[in-house]
């Protein structure tokens, strides 16, 4: 690691864009900060950020690695820190940060980080990388620098040479971890917006069942664990029916076990991230067709069909009952959505690259 005349260490911010960019924008205002503090020995830190798609194509660490120290050697940087929200694995582990002391690089994975407090767990994790890059170098005998992992209590260390570390998640604790944070740079709420042909569809058939009267003496019969059955079925049938229309799916060229566990992974992840969507969906078409039986359900109408008394509880299970079958009309709606704009709300754009590379290449060997 070198350090610049001026008694000024350089760090800068490699970012893939979208929420990498903005996780790194934000903590530039900090960190000069924050390392001058933590370093302890008057030294003075300039941050920069480039938001460059360094991953584009591919998401081996090596690769990524030469691809960080070519960029490097092109700038006045003296510790380049690159930030992904790809998952990125190492002879079948999940890879949370890869460092090289000689170069004075490091390449952090921000799924490894989990989905909660990822602003404040990637600040800490960036503060400690670029500590322990400015750290004495050891030679010879001496044992290489060592930090508590960065991956947080689920993390183990492992050494490929000298002066590299690697740090990985291992363990149902580090699958979550990761899960949860490709589901989180996934941005599921994103969905919500992308399936406004769906949502419309959803919306117009719970205003028509609404005021239904057979509709009503059907949500009149429900008990609450069937109103529940209707709820996860319709839900499933909504993630079910996304996922094979937009052809979400991963399926892996390769046949290895680390491929067949990335793929585990990457459809985990998927079918979390429309699920909370479709979920955001459900709770939207409750609360939307609750208001509109308030408004257009008429007591003495409702009594002579049902033998019931319009109450806050008929309109309660009213409500949910559309909900459910809203979501079901909402299902058949979203053949309307084109495929790009669907995987477009559902991934990041940095997921978005990879799948599609992973498509040409299987065209590719199609074609052969």
């Amino acid at each position: 690691m070198r350090v610049s005349s001026e008694g000024v260490t350089v760090v800068a911010l490699l970012a893939d864009p979208d929420a990498p960019t903005e996780i790194a924008q934000r903590m530039a205002g900090t960190l000069p900060a924050r390392l001058a503090d933590k370093s302890g020995q008057g030294r003075r830190f300039d941050v920069e950020v480039v938001s460059e798609p360094f991953t584009s194509g591919t998401e081996d660490p090596p690769t990524l690695m030469r691809r960080i120290m070519d960029r490097g050697r092109a700038e006045n940087w003296d510790i380049v820190v690159a930030l992904t929200d790809l998952p990125l694995h190492s002879n079948g582990r999940r890879l949370a940060v890869n460092l090289n002391h000689e170069h004075g690089l490091a390449l952090l994975s921000l799924p490894s980080l989990g989905g909660l407090r990822l602003q404040s767990r990637a600040l800490r994790a960036v503060v400690e990388a670029v500590l322990g890059l400015t750290g004495p170098q050891t030679t010879g005998a001496e044992e290489p620098p060592r930090s508590r992992p960065l991956a947080g209590p689920s993390g183990t260390v492992s050494e490929k040479e000298t002066d590299d570390l690697r740090y990985v998640v291992s363990g149902p604790r580090g699958y979550l971890r990761v899960l949860v944070g490709m589901v989180r740079a996934n941005r599921p709420w994103r969905l919500v917006p992308g399936l406004s042909k769906a949502l419309a569809a959803a919306l117009a058939t719970g205003a028509v069942a609404t005021v239904n009267s057979t509709v009503w003496g059907l949500a009149a019969s429900q008990s609450t664990p069937r109103l529940v059955i209707a709820t996860v079925g319709s839900v499933a049938i909504m993630i079910g029916w996304l996922i094979v229309d937009a052809e979400l799916w991963h399926r892996s060229p390769e046949s290895s076990p680390e491929a067949r566990q990335r793929a585990r992974l990457y459809n985990a992840s998927t079918v979390m991230t429309v699920g909370i969507g479709v979920l955001v969906c459900y709770v939207g078409l409750l609360v939307i067709n609750w208001v509109w039986a308030l408004f257009i359900l008429n007591d003495q109408l409702f009594a002579s069909v049902t033998r019931n008394p319009l109450h806050a509880e008929e309109y309660w299970t009213l409500a949910w009952f559309v909900a459910s079958v809203a979501t079901v009309g909402g299902a058949l709606g979203s053949g309307l959505e084109s495929d790009e704009a669907i995987r477009a709300a559902a991934y990041s754009k940095r997921e978005q690259e990879r799948r599609l590379a992973l498509l040409g290449d299987q065209d590719d060997q199609s074609s052969k």
